[in-house]
């Protein structure tokens, strides 16, 4: 008697015994019955064992073989209709939601599930991708800082008093001041913007990406703040940059460059009564500064390997002048900004940074595609022009040679 008759022998002695019913059997029934269940039990897990290990076999004596086999693909419709089946669903149980069926090749093609004898390659992804090279922005942070709630913040300009207090005689006229009307000035809003696209597979499958887009794309929107801080020309949508204001001007005269960056400060606290606190330069400008050496070759910022003549550490990029030095290529070579800046200047914002997406901007659905869109809005107030000096740059490292001569 072969494995299957046993088990069926088995089963047929427990049924018998389980058709009189749980309460007319006999203790010895129940015993029997226990033994034929445990019997049967252990004849069907060796049952299982075989089918499953003549599988198990099967599998993996056509996993070497080079041809593997593939089903073939009809229509997409039959295609459709054989997944939904697979699923357990019909076309009118898909209306609720999604349903996609895996891919699918045409009819020249096959279908393959599963490729027999293939063992994918693993790729791991560094992280760390290989960007241009990005300068820091620090100019905004020169600034003070605010928010508004609506689009234009406007304030009034004073100009000096008319007339002159002095000592009177007794009975005598004095003299009369008058405070002229003020100027009123206004700074508007102005958007900074910029948008760009991933594939759906992107956003997916390495979603670090969108993470790495989102990251190097605000650094783009702050690269054209800052340059519309310095730069911006006033003219709609641009900002009115600091340079493009009614700032003070030094140009190019007999003395150093050194000197003429101090003597800034000091036309500063002249107009002002603010001490400068900041100075923006071009990086070839400040190596040339930097540079100047005095009659004996020694270099005024200290040497390569000590300070001047031996005293004292190396310097690494020391300030002019004790001044916060930004040193930086959004300033244009040949000129030097010095200034009060967080006295003078204050850069209102309304929000913050925005990031949003979506796949309905032209044909992104239809192409797989997300687009980003970053934006920020500010306005750049300043109340005190004459906090700022611009100094145009001679031959910085000559004439401080010939000075120290």
């Amino acid at each position: 008697m072969n494995l299957m008759d046993k088990l069926a022998a088995e089963k047929k002695a427990a049924q018998s015994i389980l058709a009189k019913g749980m309460d007319n059997i006999t203790e010895k029934e129940q015993e029997e019955l226990k033994q034929h269940y445990a019997e049967a039990k252990k004849l069907q897990e060796r049952i299982d064992l075989f089918k499953e290990a003549g599988e198990g076999l099967d599998k993996l004596a056509g996993a070497s073989k080079t041809e593997h086999k593939t089903a073939e693909a009809k229509t997409l419709g039959d295609f459709y209709v054989k997944s939904l089946q697979e699923k357990g669903l019909s076309v009118l149980a898909t209306k609720g939601g999604l349903f996609s069926t895996p891919e699918f090749k045409a009819a020249s093609d096959t279908h393959a599930e599963g490729g027999a004898g293939y063992a994918p390659f693993l790729t791991e992804t560094d992280q760390n991708g290989v960007w241009p090279y990005e300068r820091p922005l620090v100019i905004a942070d020169l600034f003070a800082s605010g928010t508004m709630s609506g689009t234009t913040i406007k304030y009034p300009v004073y100009g000096s008093l008319e007339g002159n207090a002095t000592t009177v005689a007794e009975g005598g006229q004095k003299p009369q001041l008058h405070l002229p009307d003020p100027t009123w000035m206004s700074d508007s809003l102005h958007e900074v913007a910029a948008w760009w696209k991933i594939t759906d597979d992107m956003a997916e499958d390495l979603p670090f990406v969108v993470s790495e887009i989102n990251q190097h794309a605000q650094y783009n929107l702050k690269l054209q703040e800052e340059i519309q801080l310095l730069s911006g020309d006033g003219t709609d949508p641009n900002l009115n940059g600091i340079l493009n204001r009614e700032i003070q001007s030094k140009g190019q005269a007999a003395d150093s460059d050194p000197d003429r960056i101090f003597a800034a400060t000091t036309d500063i606290a002249t107009a002002t009564g603010f001490s400068a606190d900041a100075v923006v330069i071009n990086p070839a400008d400040y190596q040339a500064i930097r540079l100047s050496t005095d009659a004996n070759g020694q270099y005024f910022g200290g040497g390569f390997f000590s300070g001047q003549y031996g005293n004292g550490g190396i310097l690494q990029n020391p300030p002019l002048w004790g001044l916060r030095t930004v040193v930086t290529e959004a300033m244009t070579k040949g000129t030097v900004l010095v200034g009060a800046f967080k006295a003078g200047g204050t850069i209102y914002r309304k929000g913050g940074l925005t990031v949003e997406s979506t796949n309905s901007h032209e044909n992104d659905f239809t192409n797989d595609k997300i687009t980003f869109r970053v934006k920020e809005r500010l306005a750049l107030q300043v109340k005190y022009p004459k906090a700022f000096v611009k100094v145009t740059l001679g031959k910085a490292a000559a004439k401080a040679a010939a000075k120290a001569e």
